[in-house]
């Protein structure tokens, strides 16, 4: 039987295999590397606010403790957001007559909350407990970058599950002792194998196996 198609169709389709693969490979590298990225993690974003309210100013300046605002991150899953009040006990008199404060002013009158544009969002498929990680020596500015030099708001991290396996699987590079768990300018020091190894004992840190495993943040 004479031969339907030339040899040469042999290295042609070898070749197009391999760069049919090449080109799927590409594509998925592609596609994994958009879904890392900050256009769609939204990280370094900021956001318009009601009021374009500075933690630089606040925290960075006139030095306000986290808790002041974010009261229920000691003892609740959530952060908490303030209410009018707390911005009110100190502008009813700073800057009481401030055009840009008027908002504040109206929402306090009106006993009608402020409706700030949400920052940092996880899947709702996701649970994070803040207190958790506050009273096991994580400090807030480990997920939230350096919050006292940020004049508007920004996600400082991904966010993303690889991020959270990262310190979940070694949580002894970010541990701190407590009373620095609220210190912007905390840095780790040359020996934070070592003392971090001594906090999670102290501390009570769970195994990593139990740290990663699925349940822990989907519940």
């Amino acid at each position: 039987m004479a031969q339907i198609f030339h040899r040469s169709t042999n290295f042609i389709s070898k070749v197009s295999v391999f760069f049919g693969a090449l080109l799927a490979a590409l594509a998925l590298g592609g596609v994994m590397g958009l879904a890392r990225a900050p256009y769609l993690t939204n990280q370094n974003v900021t956001r318009e606010q009601p009021i374009q309210f500075s933690h630089k100013h606040h925290v960075g300046d006139d030095g306000i403790d986290c808790r002041y605002c974010h009261t229920g991150v000691e003892t609740s899953a959530t952060a908490g957001i303030p209410p009018t009040k707390t911005c009110m006990n100190c502008h009813s008199v700073l800057f009481n007559n401030a055009g840009y404060l008027e908002p504040v002013r109206e929402s306090y009158r009106t006993d009608k909350a402020i409706e700030w544009v949400r920052v940092h969002r996880l899947a709702d498929y996701v649970y994070f407990n803040h207190s958790i990680h506050v009273n096991k020596g994580v400090g807030c500015s480990s997920c939230h970058g350096q919050v006292n030099q940020m004049p508007l708001m920004f996600q400082a991290s991904p966010l993303l599950m690889q991020w959270c396996l990262d310190c979940h699987r070694n949580p002894e590079a970010v541990l701190r002792p407590r009373d620095q768990v609220f210190n912007m300018d905390w840095k780790a020091p040359s020996n934070q194998a070592e003392i971090g190894k001594r906090l999670a004992a102290e501390y009570k840190i769970p195994s990593v196996d139990q740290l990663q495993s699925c349940s822990t943040c989907h519940r």
